[in-house]
């Protein structure tokens, strides 16, 4: 099984946090629930296998409204404006760069926020987002409001291919276009940023708790928790960008599996905010009926590419992690066609040169 990097903020889980399932066939909301065992063994979907044509055209299921859709913005459950998203992040990115050190290598900046910047163009997100990379252990990722972006390099070198690291990007941008952080504000009643609770923590939903209690970032409670509601709805979305973005959508769930995998193996080795919000089987569950039921069917998706394999390289021999193992480099992307595994034998090389 591949891993996934998909822990988000997990924002106040109290009653409005129980345990969300997948959208029923019938095209249902995220947070509606499909019937099945989570004992049952998760099978491995593939987009348009079991595709429901009654899908409402600019609906939050309707992949093809992706970028037209108003998704969480300003209303009843949203008091604060995209300007108090913007200058709010701002304020907190500065505090996270002032205590962090940033990764500056070109060539890994370039790539990364290549990928992002992507994945922002294929989601519903109404902002600019500016995407840089943390030098640090932590597998985390943390999008804070106004889409102030940031990607640990332990992230980045936790993941084996480039759709792993989309997988977790994708749900990150989703909690920064579904305006999460103002939404869940809101839900707590908050008028003002400073009667907010302060934690000496990260500032988003992937960030590592260790890393910025050191920095002595205080953050709002709100930033850093979301609730299972806002974690399914990321998910849900950051699916459909992924498939948006021409990637192959079982990278999330490679990327679940991983991270529950590797914290049961090593307890601590990922983030807080991961563990807190592991890849059950009901999550799982709810990631393959949405990637069959609600995204059209394609002929190939990019699964990877060497370039990822040299970034990760260079990012390895920047930071000395560990000696870089000789290895034939790919040629030309990999893609997974349809009807082949996520088990072995699903990835064949492409054809650009």
């Amino acid at each position: 099984m591949r891993w996934v990097m998909i822990a988000a903020l997990v924002l106040g889980c109290g009653a409005a946090c129980g345990q969300q399932a997948a959208p029923a066939v019938d095209a249902a909301k995220p947070d509606e629930a499909v019937s099945g065992g989570a004992a049952a063994e998760v099978k491995i979907a593939t987009p348009g296998e079991r595709f429901d044509p009654r899908i409402k055209k600019g609906s939050e299921q309707d992949v093809e409204a992706v970028g037209t859709r108003k998704i969480g913005g300003r209303g009843v459950k949203n008091w604060y404006s995209t300007n108090w998203e913007l200058g709010v992040g701002q304020q907190y990115s500065m505090a996270v760069e002032k205590t962090s050190h940033l990764v500056t290598d070109p060539v890994v900046v370039e790539y990364v926020n290549r990928i992002g910047q992507n994945l922002v163009r294929n989601s519903d997100a109404k902002v600019p987002f500016t995407i840089k990379i943390l030098d640090t252990d932590e597998i985390n990722a943390m999008a804070l409001p106004g889409g102030y972006f940031y990607v640990d390099s332990g992230l980045i070198l936790a993941c084996d291919t480039e759709d792993e690291l989309a997988g977790v990007m994708a749900h990150e941008i989703a909690h920064v276009a579904a305006h999460h952080a103002a939404r869940e504000m809101t839900k707590q009643g908050y008028m003002q940023i400073g009667s907010i609770p302060m934690v000496m923590v990260a500032a988003g939903s992937w960030v590592g708790y260790g890393v910025y209690e050191a920095a002595q970032v205080a953050m709002p409670l709100s930033f850093l928790e979301f609730s299972r509601e806002y974690e399914t709805e990321a998910d849900y979305l950051g699916i459909q960008y992924m498939y948006r973005a021409g990637y192959d959508p079982q990278g999330m769930v490679t990327i679940f599996e991983k991270l529950s995998a590797l914290e049961k193996r090593k307890p601590g080795a990922v983030s807080k905010a991961f563990s807190d919000h592991p890849a059950t089987p009901e999550r799982i569950t709810a990631v393959e009926h949405e990637i069959a039921t609600i995204l059209p069917a394609r002929p190939e998706y990019l699964v990877t590419t060497s370039e990822f394999d040299e970034v990760k390289a260079r990012l390895e021999r920047i930071q000395n992690k560990r000696g870089v193992e000789e290895k034939k480099p790919r040629k030309g992307p990999v893609l997974r066609r349809v009807g082949d595994s996520n088990n072995g034998g699903f990835v064949v090389p492409g054809s650009i040169n």
